[in-house]
This record gives structure tokens, C-alpha cells and sequence, in this order.
């Protein structure tokens, strides 16, 4: 584990997935997003993802729960095409880093795009090449791709996921295309359902998530590197599912229709706050 910070913290979170241990997220003066404190080491850190119900690692459908997840997932894959295809050249290139189990690469690939992909759990990565027709790569591979390769750079629920964050940010960078585009999709602690459910707001998920963003944070990285967030777009699904679980972590069962009606206020208030529960970030270089 990382030194203790000792600045007052924003609030103390649990691992209620794997370790029950307790984490304090303090907030980041440069940028604005939430540090989750202590950080497990790199040793250590694959440890916490141990679990059956890390579900995007796995392609289960144990109970209701999951198989809505899937559903859910079908209608986004067919948004997130829809998005990088507005960013595509002749070849259409894309990267998608931390991949799972490869869904998003096998619907980019059906539809004409040249995919790589980047992920780490060995199991998850196994599934991803049974669709990709061995298109993705260990973590390792990423630091070996050529420069400006690439359309197309995404990263799904990742990027709060990586350690280094801005070394990574600069990776990223050099491997696109000078009309390239990044795309992150990331939790959003300043929206409805994060207030409401505090410290057991699912999408904190420590000590998986390492940062944890606003609106204004993705914009104050990136611009170190002279890019820009050129679009701001919402995942609306996104508070239904964290609004569920966050239901299981504060009570300890499921209460659908409290977790359901969270999740629509949350929404239902974004459209005058912009504060959705996650958010999708397309960026370009200045």
C-alpha cells in the first residue's frame, strides 16, 4: 500500500466486492477528481479483482441482474459504434484498452474496423481473442504499437482504472492519428445518484477505481497534453445499473424499484444539471 495522504477526505468509501477494506478519496487540487487512498500497489492491485461478480470480466448470466446487464449492453455497443464511426478514415483503425471480454472489439471488427485491444485479467483476455480472431494483448503490447496508428483510441469504465494517469494519457496520445480521437467513458461523482447514495455509490468501487472525475477534471488532464474535450455525452443506463447495486451495498439486498426510481430521478435531473451518473468524453488534439 501507498502512504496514508493527509489531507482531509472527501469521504471514506468500503470495498464492499472483495476485501471490505476501508478507503478515503481525497480530492486532487491540480485537477478536481477524487484519489482513492491508500492505492494498492501494482503487487497487489490484481488481488482485488478476484471475484465471480466482476462481471466484465466474464460473460455470466447468473440472475436478473446480469442478464440485464447484457441486454443493456447490446443497445450500448450499437451507440458506441455509431460514435467512432463518426472519427473513422479508409483503414478505421481502433484500440480499445481494457477490453474485457472483447464485445465491443467483435462489433467494431463485424462492421469493418481494423481492432486491437488492450486487457490485463488473463481470463477475460482469453474470451476477447475466441471473438477478435486474437486481436488483443496484454498490458505490455501497449507501449509496442506504432505511433500514430490509430483512429480510433477508447477506453470504456477504464481510464479510473490506471495507475500513472497522465503517463498513460500521453501514451495514448502518440498512438493516434493526427485527426484521431480519444474516447473515455468515466463515473461522474457530482450527479444525483452519487449524492444520494454517498459512500455506497457503487461506481466509487474502491480500490478498483484509483480516480474518480467531474465534468471539469477530463478537460483540466488533457489539456496538460494540448488536447481537448471537444463533446460531452451522457450514458443515461449508466444510473440505473449503479443506482441498483448501490441499493445492495447501503440495504444489502436489491430493492429494484427504489434502485429504478434513483436512477430515473438522477437522469431526470441531468437535464438541467448535466450531471449524469457516467460520462463519455470525445477528445482531439488542439
Amino acid at each position: 500500500m501507498t502512504k496514508e495522504n493527509s489531507k482531509s477526505p472527501f469521504v471514506k468509501v468500503k470495498d464492499h466486492s472483495v476485501s471490505g477494506e476501508l478507503f478515503s478519496l481525497i480530492e486532487n487540487e491540480t485537477y478536481g477528481f477524487l484519489e482513492t487512498t491508500p492505492q494498492p500497489s501494482s503487487e497487489f492491485l490484481p488481488d482485488y479483482y478476484i471475484s465471480e461478480d466482476y462481471i466484465s470480466h466474464t460473460d455470466s448470466k447468473r440472475n436478473i441482474f446480469e442478464n440485464v446487464y447484457h441486454l443493456v449492453r447490446k443497445i450500448s455497443l450499437k451507440q458506441k459504434l455509431k460514435l467512432i464511426n463518426k472519427f473513422s478514415s479508409e483503414q478505421k483503425t481502433l484500440l480499445d484498452v481494457g477490453c474485457g471480454t472483447g464485445d465491443f472489439l467483435q462489433t467494431a471488427q463485424q462492421n469493418n474496423w481494423m481492432v486491437s485491444g488492450i486487457e490485463p485479467n488473463q481470463e477475460a483476455r482469453s474470451i476477447a481473442n475466441k471473438k477478435t480472431y486474437n486481436s488483443v494483448f496484454d498490458t505490455e503490447q501497449l507501449l509496442k504499437f506504432e505511433p500514430k496508428s490509430f483512429d480510433a483510441i477508447t477506453l470504456w469504465h477504464v481510464l479510473e482504472h490506471l495507475p500513472n494517469l497522465e503517463e498513460h494519457i500521453q501514451i495514448l496520445n502518440k498512438l493516434l492519428k493526427p485527426n484521431g480521437v480519444l474516447i473515455i467513458a468515466v463515473p461522474n461523482y457530482k450527479s444525483y445518484d452519487a449524492t444520494f447514495y454517498k459512500e455506497y455509490w457503487a461506481a466509487f468501487d474502491v480500490p478498483r477505481h484509483l480516480w474518480h472525475f467531474n465534468r471539469t477534471s477530463i478537460s483540466k488532464l488533457v489539456s496538460k497534453i494540448s488536447m481537448k474535450v471537444v463533446k460531452i455525452k451522457p450514458m443515461y443506463f449508466d444510473a440505473f445499473y449503479v443506482s441498483l447495486l448501490s441499493e445492495k451495498y447501503k440495504n444489502g439486498k436489491m430493492n429494484i424499484l427504489k434502485g429504478f426510481w434513483v436512477g430515473l430521478l438522477s437522469n431526470l435531473k441531468s437535464l438541467s444539471t448535466k450531471e449524469v451518473s457516467s460520462l463519455i468524453y470525445v477528445i482531439k488534439n488542439y
